[in-house]
């Protein structure tokens, strides 16, 4: 419905001094910045991918001077090459997209991830004297982690205006449709501020799509967002991320992650897209201590009715290094897995190679199997081992804090979020549900 101007201008006059913004939540607020900062990060050796050590963290709830800020800092940045890594529950929806056009004219490459300041570990990483260090100019020593991070609401925009995207595969991106909340002095008919919301909201629906098609994204994600009620959130599935063309990669590899139990170890998971299907299956390595020098590299991959256990996993460091793994322990729930185990030097070779292969022999249910190669980088896989490898030495359990900075938070009602993700359990460190960060304002 369009409103009559003469309309437009009696609910603008009512509407002096109040303002139109989303109402806050607490759940938005928990573990996040209040506002959105954004700084220089560095790291250990290949922290942020192959040869990267560097990389730009912007975080926190956006605020309505986080465009502001953002390009004040993009402004003065030596290196615009680094990547950027998002973690943001959401906020303002106007300052996202201006953020995520500011993205766009840069070339910028993000991704999503938590940074953990080092200089922050006393504390929690949002409270003033940690922000205060983030945002001091000075580049911050930290530790960067993609598990239970999250790009939702109107940070999925923003993120949207990257030219390249990339998502974990244990990282979110979560959507919702929009809640506009008018705050108004005096007492005007209620008709005509029934009239003057639908108005905002189809404006605001028309600015949603309009940006969405103006980065080069499917309509189909418009389609999605507008039936999300605002209360929820709902994860994006990677076959979701693939059609829409957010991220477009058929392999997308996790990092090397640091973990505690049930003995210490390093994990790292994947994402691999089937043959003629959307549809993306996933699997994972785990490299444990074991006894004194000696390690256990453990593969993992999805099963279903239709993608039964490969027949054969080998491990490739070479032409003329060939291991076999076997068969030990079978299935647990949706995975089947195999086990490795190394000697020092086989540990050795693993750790320095840069690129290893991992070869199945894997076929539908019915079907014959046929071999297939996975090109596994190791970057940040030395650095994370050193950080569990006093406990092989040792040979006992010994907890390793984890990579991934605060832990994650308990799920609220406010915060239903519908996901394709596998639950945690024995094997596999997947992630059961969003914070209730997750549910926040999108207009706004």
């Amino acid at each position: 419905m369009v409103m009559p101007v003469s309309r437009l201008l009696l609910v603008a006059l009512l509407l002096v001094p109040a303002e139109l913004r989303a109402e806050p939540s607490e759940a938005e607020k928990h573990g996040f910045a209040p506002k959105f900062i954004i700084y220089n990060a560095r790291g250990p050796a290949d922290s942020c991918g192959p040869g990267c050590d560097r990389w730009i963290a912007a975080e926190g709830e956006v605020d309505g001077e986080a465009a502001a800020r953002v390009r004040r800092f993009l402004a003065g940045a030596k290196d615009p090459k680094r990547p950027i890594y998002f973690h943001s529950p959401g906020g303002a929806v106007d300052q996202s997209y201006v953020i995520g056009r500011l993205l766009r004219s840069r070339n910028a490459v993000a991704r999503i991830g938590k940074t953990t300041a080092s200089a922050c570990a006393a504390g929690t990483q949002v409270d003033a004297a940690c922000v205060r260090i983030k945002t001091g100019g000075a580049e911050v020593e930290a530790q960067l982690s993609t598990a239970n991070a999250m790009c939702n609401s109107a940070c999925s925009y923003l993120f949207l205006g990257a030219t390249t995207r990339e998502v974990a595969p244990d990282a979110i991106v979560g959507v919702h449709n929009s809640k506009v909340t008018v705050v108004i002095h005096g007492h005007p008919p209620e008709r005509l501020m029934s009239e003057f919301r639908e108005h905002r909201i189809a404006r605001a629906d028309d600015a949603r799509a309009a940006f969405i098609a103006s980065m080069g994204i499917s309509h189909e994600l418009d389609d999605i967002i507008k039936t999300v009620k605002f209360e929820s959130i709902h994860g994006l599935t990677r076959a979701e991320l693939y059609r829409f063309g957010i991220d477009t990669r058929t392999f997308i590899e996790g990092l090397w992650t640091p973990e505690p139990s049930p003995r210490a170890s390093v994990f790292k998971s994947a994402l691999v897209k089937k043959p003629d299907s959307p549809d993306f299956r996933r699997v994972g390595w785990r490299l444990a201590c074991r006894n004194g020098n000696d390690a256990r590299l453990t593969f993992l991959h999805e099963i279903n009715k239709v993608m039964r256990p490969a027949n054969s996993v080998e491990l490739l460091l070479g032409p003329e290094k060939r291991f076999s793994f076997l068969r030990a322990g079978g299935t647990s729930g949706n995975y089947a897995f195999w086990n490795l185990v190394m000697e020092q030097d086989t540990l050795t070779a693993l750790l320095s190679t840069p690129r290893i292969q991992i070869e199945e022999n894997i076929g539908p249910a019915g079907g014959n199997p046929a071999p297939n190669k996975l090109e596994v980088d190791t970057a940040g896989l030395e650095d994370a081992w050193k950080k569990v490898s006093a406990s092989c030495m040792a040979g006992e359990p010994t907890a390793v804090p984890r990579a991934s900075g605060p832990p994650g938070f308990v799920a609220s009602p406010a915060a239903r979020v519908t996901t394709t993700r596998p639950e945690t359990g024995s094997i596999w460190p997947g992630v059961k549900t969003l914070s209730p960060a997750a549910a926040t304002p999108a207009e706004h």
